[in-house]
């Protein structure tokens, strides 16, 4: 047993709070949907937030800190600590970047390198948001499809290739895939990494998620890759999805080279001031509570095998492989025969809300993405409501 492992373990699991409690949240999981709804599409947890973020925001807020972002030397400290402990990544604390959240840091890193028209290759099915960052950039999609093996996707060098030589010159790089679980090898990135040098690709990397990897599944960031990984491409990342503070506003971009460096120098200053104070104070603690992120990724581990176990009983003709990391289950729906959207007929007939298959890739509309962040209660009732619906 490694120390991960071991860490988890011995983590205690978390409380979720009952549902008419969480209905009391403002957040846009809890204020899209009626009551009578539950909901289960947004990428959040259900979770209450690590005491010590929340006593720095207490204490933040009680003093009226809530000023502007300037420098905050603790925040990409704190980051590197965590990331040589968990990984044995050696980040250099002056190459670590702001940004509001990944998607800005993805957009405003690319905007100093594409031009609109450019081509930017992403790997469908994926987080949904990734197209529409090209599409914010004026960008063309040129689409890589990740390989299925039954309900196991992996990326494919043959289309990846091909997108590279159709002359490409940025790659969203969804590492690790969300949604359908996939936590990458070291030599497929450093395959991935090969390519990029050789066809003069940059590869930015949203490793998000990262944090959240099970044991069994070793998360490789790609920066830790390989020389060539280091030279051609960057990094984005947030505590967000991790430590739950996505409402809080703060990424990191994270550069190894010289020249991805200088790129991040370039961006308009706005990049960091539109960052949040709160949430840079929040991730830097974040980065230093590893315990309570053992507890989440132990909480959700036990979620994740829990949603098999009633899928297997109650609904055994939904397709579902287990996750390598995250909260995030992708489930196939096909043979339950729900039209051709079945996420809109079970939010109306059965008043559950995943998010839709079509949204991650068109090819995909008979899938659901489900949030299993929640307490068991919401987890059974959920798939009872399905099973309700299709007997």
């Amino acid at each position: 047993m490694n120390s991960t492992q071991s860490s988890l373990a011995n983590a205690p699991l978390l409380p979720v709070a009952k549902i008419e409690t969480l209905q009391m949240r403002t957040s846009a999981k809890w204020r899209d949907f009626p009551h009578d709804v539950l909901p289960l599409p947004v990428a959040e947890m259900d979770y209450e937030i690590a005491l010590p973020i929340r006593e720095k925001l207490i204490s933040m807020v009680s003093s009226s800190d809530t000023g502007y972002l300037g420098s905050m030397p603790e925040l990409a400290e704190s980051m590197a600590r965590f990331a040589e402990s968990r990984w044995g990544w050696k980040i250099n604390p002056e190459n670590v970047f702001t940004s509001t959240d990944v998607g800005v840091g993805m957009i405003e890193m690319a905007r100093m390198i594409v031009q609109p028209g450019d081509g930017i290759v992403l790997n469908t099915p994926v987080y949904h948001n990734i197209g529409n960052w090209i599409d914010e950039l004026k960008c063309r999609r040129v689409d890589a499809p990740l390989k299925r093996d039954g309900l196991h996707y992996s990326l494919d060098f043959e289309a990846i290739e091909s997108a590279y030589k159709s002359g490409a010159k940025l790659h969203f790089l969804c590492n690790p895939a969300n949604p359908v679980g996939t936590v990458f090898t070291r030599e497929d990135l450093s395959t991935l990494a090969d390519l990029a040098l050789k066809y003069n690709v940059a590869i930015f990397s949203d490793e998000i998620h990262a944090p959240l990897s099970y044991p069994g599944h070793e998360f490789i960031p790609f920066l830790n890759v390989s020389d060539v990984a280091r030279e051609v491409g960057i990094c984005v990342t947030s505590a967000s999805k991790s430590w739950n503070l996505a409402g809080l506003k703060c990424a990191e971009i994270v550069t190894a080279s010289e020249r991805w460096t200088n790129v991040a120098k370039a961006m308009p200053p706005a990049v960091h001031w539109r960052s949040s104070l709160l949430g840079a104070a929040a991730a830097a603690v974040a980065f230093s509570t590893p315990e309570w992120l053992d507890s989440a990724i132990a909480t959700n581990d036990r979620n994740r095998h829990y949603l098999k176990e009633l899928l297997d009983e109650r609904l055994p003709s939904i397709g579902y492989r287990i996750p390598d990391f995250s909260y995030l289950a992708w489930l196939d729906l096909t043979a339950l025969s729900l039209g051709s959207d079945p996420s809109r007929r079970l939010l109306e007939e059965a008043h559950v809300a995943f998010n839709p298959g079509s949204g991650f890739c068109a090819a995909h509309h008979q899938y659901v993405r489900l949030n299993f962040a929640t307490s068991q209660e919401i987890i059974e009732e959920a798939v009872n409501r399905i099973a309700s619906l299709v007997r």
